[in-house]
Parts: C-alpha cells; structure tokens; sequence
C-alpha cells in the first residue's frame, strides 16, 4: 500500500511534496493531487512537506474512500480521457491531468 492524499488537498495545490518526492509518483489533477499506488516506494518524504496535512502513510488513512479514490485516479479513465492514466513512469513528463476523481470533482 502508498501513501494516500485526502480531502484536505483539494483545492491546495502548493506542490511542496512534488518537490520533495524523490521518484516524481505525485500527479496533479484539476483539483487535488494523487500518488500513484505503483510508483510510490513509500519513502514518506512528502509527508512532512505537505502545508495541510493531507498525506496519510501506508495503512494510516483514517478514511479508506481516499486509499480508492487515489487508485481510481490511475486505473480508470478520467472524465474526458479515453483510458486510464496507468503508470506513466513520473508525473512531471505526464503532465496535469486536467481532470479529477468523480470524487474530487463533485466535492463542494
């Protein structure tokens, strides 16, 4: 299991952990950013990082919908894409995704 990014990081897109994660796994949707569960070598780096507090160690995250939420970013097609991102090796070279979770997207 990975790291998990929660709630807390929608609409808090400060990058801090971005920086601090030394195999580039946190990608950027819309909203909110995600750690890719197959990337993630769970180094936990980025926890300390985090402005909000919204990164959960393996196993801690207090609310499972987030450890599927996370999953879900990578391994089904977002809202106007026609697959799902997968594991594209770094988020830099893949770039914002330009959309979120159905999840992230409806949460007021």
């Amino acid at each position: 299991m990975a790291y998990v990014i929660n709630q807390h990081c929608i609409d808090e897109l400060d990058g801090s952990c971005v920086l601090a994660c030394p195999v580039d796994c946190i990608y950027e949707g819309q909203r909110k950013r995600y750690i890719n569960p197959e990337e993630c070598i769970d180094c936990g780096a980025c926890l300390p990082e985090c402005p909000v507090d919204a990164i959960y160690a393996p196993g801690e995250s207090p609310d499972q919908v987030w450890v599927a939420d996370n999953a879900a970013f990578f391994a089904e097609a977002l809202p106007g894409r026609d697959a799902a991102l997968g594991s594209p090796g770094g988020a830099e070279a893949a770039g914002p995704a330009g959309a979120d979770t159905p999840l992230v997207a409806g949460w007021e």
